[in-house]
């Protein structure tokens, strides 16, 4: 009798284990859903980058537009990035089409243009080009506004960046029309601005704000942008404005800042360059 009883046991006592094994391996491999609605979003394997030449619709600017792999005019909705160049980029493609591409010498517009665009989620990129002196705020609300209205845009994500004259026109969008320019985020670079008032340094503390620039730029010195983030922050905004300056960089602090080649570079005095601007951008968004 205790010759059959013990190997029951034995065969009991495994099947036993051998549940709770299996049972803990169900559990291991069980994940919460996320809450980060990006997450949803289709991976992007490599979109379509197109240039619209100025008067081929009704934007106010010529521009190049990035579209992600999964893109469609009724699929999901996608942040939207929106850059300003700098004043080597100034042109008129309705006049030359072929001005459009000076555009793609830095920037967003370049990493894709050269394959190395990998934010941490896809984005709708739209790249204008400037065909006057300077970026005019009318014109870059309308420009903002247009994009948001044709492309199947999340509005709720919506960040505006750009470096030297565009850092000017970040600066100013900001300051003339705070909340009402849409925007979840913005990122200035080696930029500047006129001077502040207390409107408009109330304005710009309404949307989150990170400013780089070289110490040793002597193109446009660094005055401004160590003045306003000061500025907006004496306000106590919700999201503290950020400035990270860069030891030894003098004018181009943007393509270290564009593509992420500055992180863990920036002088400890200052805001650290401890993310990429593009997971710091989808960490903010409009309510």
């Amino acid at each position: 009798m205790k010759k059959i009883i013990l190997p029951l046991l034995a065969v009991c006592i495994a099947l036993v284990f051998s549940c709770q094994k299996d049972d803990s391996l169900s559990k291991s491999v069980v994940t919460p859903p996320s809450t980060n609605p990006l997450d949803s979003l289709p991976k992007d394997l490599g979109g379509v980058h197109k240039a619209v030449v100025l008067g081929a619709d009704s934007s106010p600017y010529g521009y190049y537009i990035y579209t992600p792999s999964a893109y469609s005019s009724n699929g999901p909705m996608f942040p939207l990035l929106v850059f300003l160049h700098g004043g080597e980029q100034i042109g008129n493609s309705k006049n030359n089409p072929i001005a459009l591409d000076i555009i793609l010498a830095a920037g967003p517009p370049h990493l894709i243009h050269i394959g190395a665009w990998a934010p941490e989620y896809p984005m709708i990129v739209a790249s204008a080009q400037c065909h006057e002196t300077s970026w005019d705020p009318i014109k870059v609300k309308q420009f903002i506004e247009f994009i948001m209205s044709s492309y199947q845009v999340d509005t709720l994500r919506v960040y505006l960046t750009g470096f030297s004259m565009g850092g000017y026109g970040t600066f100013d969008q900001l300051m003339s029309y705070g909340a009402g320019a849409h925007l979840a985020a913005a990122v200035s670079i080696c930029g500047w601005g006129v001077a502040l008032t207390a409107e408009k340094v109330k304005n710009a503390s309404q949307v989150p704000l990170w400013v780089f620039h070289g110490e040793l730029d002597l193109t446009v010195l660094p005055d401004f942008s160590k003045a306003i983030v000061k500025a907006i922050n004496q306000l106590s905004p919700a999201v503290p404005a950020k400035i990270t300056m860069y030891h030894g960089v003098g004018h181009d602090s943007w393509t270290q800042t564009y593509d992420g080649s500055g992180m863990g570079q920036a002088d400890p005095d200052y805001d650290p360059c401890d993310r990429d601007i593009y997971s710091w951008m989808f960490l903010n968004s409009r309510k």
